[in-house]
């Protein structure tokens, strides 16, 4: 039992690589078919699933008419900080 707490966390920590590599992308124009933009759609892809409904909760916040996306930062930091912990703990 406690191995598949290890592989969750593992897991967890994958995600969180992945969506911090998706925010690192998104500061670079990317050609429509370039590696880097396949790459970027597969990152999407992978992060997108949690992100969204934390995204539909919280909204952007308006900063100076540029509106920032804090969806992401709420669940890295979550998974940081509650999940990973416990998970490493029950194994």
């Amino acid at each position: 039992m406690g191995r598949i707490f290890v592989v969750l966390a593992a897991l967890l920590e994958l995600w969180v690589f992945c969506a911090i590599a998706r925010a690192l992308l998104s500061w670079f124009p990317l050609g429509y078919d370039s590696v880097w933009s396949r790459i970027n759609h597969v990152l999407v892809r992978v992060t997108e699933p949690l992100i969204a409904p934390v995204r539909r909760l919280i909204g952007p916040v308006s900063m100076g008419g540029v509106g920032l996306d804090l969806a992401f930062l709420v669940v890295v930091l979550v998974i940081q900080i509650v999940a990973i912990p416990l998970l490493r703990n029950f194994s």
